[in-house]
C-alpha cells in the first residue's frame, strides 16, 4: 500500500512539474575559450567562417564602442589556436562597423559592413561589401543597399545574395533586399509590419526556399521576433522569441536544429547560446560564454563536431574579440 501510495505521489510530481522543467535540455559544455586579439583600443563586432580549409574571423578596430575612426581587421588560421593578420580595411571617409562574412557561390569570400559616415555628408550611414580570392587581398569597397539603411548582414542562397536593412534615421523601419551577384541590392516586397526599432538579424534559408529571420528590437517593445516566409519572400510572419537578443547570429545544424548566439540581458549584459525552436519560436539556454560589460555579436560554425564561436567581451577589462568551442548536447531524436 505505502509503495503504491509513493508511485501515485512520484505521478502526481512530475504531472506537476512547470513544462520548462519536465522538457529542459542538456546544458552546452564549453570546451575551450582562448582571446585571440585585443591590439586595438576597442575590438568588436565578430563574425567567423571557414573558407579554403582555414579559418576567417572579422570584426571592427576602434578608439571606442563609437568612434570616428574604425576599421575592418581580417584575421586568419589553419588551426583555430594560432591566428595572425590577413587585412586591414580602412576608410578616409568613415567609421567602418560590424564586420560580416560569408563565401560566395563561386567560392570568394565576401566581407560586409557599414560605413558611419563623417558629417557632413549626404546621409548618416551607407552600406558595403568587398570581395576577395584569398582573405588578404580585397576588393575596393562596393556600395549596396540604400543610403542609412544598414544592411547588417549578407546571406546566400541559391545562386543569390540576401539581406535585411534597418533604417539608422527616423521614421524607424526594416527592409528585405536580394542581389542576384551580390553587387547590386533591391528591396524585396513592403517594409516589415514590424512595431518599434528593429535592427540586426540573422538569416537562415532552408533547402525548400523557407527563410527565418531573427531580428532584434530596442526600445518599447524590446523582445526579438522571429518571421517567416516562403519565396519571393514579400510575405513575413512573425513570432516573438519571449526574450531580448542583442547581435543575433542563427545558423542550422545537418541534423535540423536552429543554434542562436547573441547578447541576453538582464542581469548585467552576456553572450549566450541557444537552440531555437522554429516553429514555436522557444529559445532554450545552452550555455553563457565568459563575457560581461561590451559584449556579444558572435560568428557561429559548427566544425568537427563542435560549435565555434567568436565574440567580444570587456570582461577581463579591455575589450577583446574571444574564440570558443562548445559541444552541443546531443540531438533528440
Amino acid at each position: 500500500m505505502l509503495r503504491t501510495n509513493l508511485l501515485r505521489l512520484a505521478v502526481a510530481l512530475t504531472i506537476a512539474l512547470p513544462a520548462t522543467m519536465a522538457s529542459a535540455a542538456e546544458p552546452a559544455e564549453i570546451v575551450s575559450v582562448k582571446k585571440i586579439w585585443d591590439q586595438a583600443n576597442h575590438n568588436a563586432f565578430t563574425d567567423l567562417v571557414r573558407f579554403k580549409d582555414q579559418w576567417f574571423c572579422v570584426f571592427r578596430e576602434g578608439d571606442g564602442h563609437v568612434s570616428k575612426v574604425g576599421s575592418l581587421r581580417v584575421l586568419k588560421s589553419n588551426d583555430g589556436e594560432n591566428w595572425e593578420s590577413a587585412a586591414l580595411i580602412t576608410s578616409d571617409t568613415s567609421d567602418l562597423r560590424d564586420a560580416k562574412i560569408s563565401v560566395t557561390p563561386d567560392g570568394k569570400l565576401c566581407l560586409a559592413g557599414a560605413g558611419a559616415l563623417h558629417q557632413p555628408a549626404a546621409a548618416k550611414h551607407q552600406s558595403y561589401v568587398w570581395y576577395s580570392d584569398d582573405g588578404s587581398k580585397w576588393s575596393d569597397a562596393i556600395a549596396i543597399g540604400d543610403p542609412n539603411f544598414w544592411l547588417w548582414r549578407v546571406v546566400w542562397h541559391d545562386g543569390a545574395a540576401y539581406g535585411v536593412g534597418y533604417s539608422t534615421v527616423t521614421p524607424r523601419a526594416a527592409r528585405f533586399y536580394k542581389s542576384e551577384v551580390g553587387k547590386t541590392f533591391k528591396q524585396v516586397g513592403e517594409e516589415f509590419a514590424i512595431d518599434g526599432y528593429m535592427n540586426e538579424t540573422g538569416l537562415v534559408f532552408q533547402a525548400d526556399g523557407t527563410a527565418f529571420c531573427l531580428i532584434r528590437r530596442d526600445g518599447n517593445p524590446n523582445d526579438a521576433l522571429l518571421g517567416t516566409a516562403q519565396p519571393p519572400y514579400v510575405d513575413w510572419s512573425w513570432k516573438s522569441v519571449g526574450q531580448y537578443v542583442g547581435g543575433p547570429q542563427m545558423i542550422e545544424l545537418k541534423d535540423g536544429r536552429f543554434i542562436v548566439g547573441g547578447r541576453k540581458l538582464p542581469g548585467g549584459a552576456k553572450t549566450a547560446i541557444w537552440q531555437l525552436d522554429p516553429k514555436t519560436a522557444k529559445l532554450t539556454e545552452l550555455a553563457v560564454l565568459p563575457s560581461g560589460g561590451d559584449t556579444s555579436y558572435p560568428g557561429l560554425v559548427f566544425h568537427d563536431g563542435k560549435l565555434w564561436v567568436s565574440y567580444y567581451s570587456s570582461h577581463e577589462g579591455k575589450t577583446s574579440i574571444y574564440l570558443a568551442q562548445v559541444k552541443l548536447p546531443s540531438a533528440k531524436s
